[in-house]
């Protein structure tokens, strides 16, 4: 019976062809062993409470803004919690990227308030009543306040300058400081000294407060 001769090019074709799947071979073990050599220095998965989506500073976390994924315990970020519970009701003491792990440093004690939250040590958080337009005023501009004073002698005194402006809330959310409705502008909580707070509240108390806005820094392009 006739047998037909394989020609020396197939043979070679062929023989490659063994040598590339040995090789591929090889190269996936090789993968799988060092993924599973890595695993000890991983660690095992643990849960992760990460922002489900953007958090504004100064917003109350809760159980639908976040989500809990497994992560190696390698990669735990530190302070990092690992139950929403755990979250729940806490304020965002800066702002969340959404897919960003939570932190202790990231979010207040459970027990503190939404602004209490956001001032730092040795600081007071002030509020007035501001004259200026709704949305003209944002939270981080700097602001001077102004005293204007009738009587026998009307005179306009500055009080306070480069005062930051922790929160800005509409008449709506709170009316004036007298309980009213009837204010021409927002509320703004100011961050001061305790000493600044002090002539703050004398001047709303005998005066008309004016602010002015500080322009912002110009940023360096190179």
């Amino acid at each position: 019976m006739f047998r037909r001769k394989w020609p020396t090019v197939a043979k070679v074709y062929l023989a490659l062809a063994s040598v590339s799947a040995l090789g591929a071979f090889g190269l996936a073990r090789g993968y799988a062993q060092r993924l599973e050599a890595l695993h000890p220095a991983l660690g095992s998965p643990v849960p992760v409470v990460f922002a489900a989506g953007d958090v504004a500073r100064g917003s109350t976390i809760t159980s639908a803004a976040v989500e809990v994924r497994p992560i190696p315990s390698a990669y735990t970020p530190p302070g990092a919690f690992g139950d929403v519970d755990e979250v729940n009701g806490r304020i965002a003491v800066t702002d969340l990227a959404a897919g960003e792990p939570i932190t202790r440093t990231r979010v207040s004690s459970k027990r503190v308030g939404p602004i209490a939250a956001l001032v730092p040590l040795g600081l007071r958080a002030f509020a007035i009543d501001a004259v200026v337009p709704q949305g003209a005023v944002q939270a981080g501009d700097r602001v001077d306040v102004l005293a204007t004073y009738g009587g026998g002698h009307p005179h306009t005194e500055t009080v306070a300058v480069g005062l930051e402006v922790l929160l800005v809330l509409r008449p709506a959310d709170g009316g004036g400081l007298d309980g009213s409705a009837a204010n021409e502008g927002p509320r703004l909580v100011l961050l001061v000294a305790p000493d600044v707070a002090e002539r703050l509240a004398y001047a709303q108390a005998f005066g008309e407060i004016t602010v002015t806005i500080e322009g912002a820094p110009v940023s360096d392009a190179s």
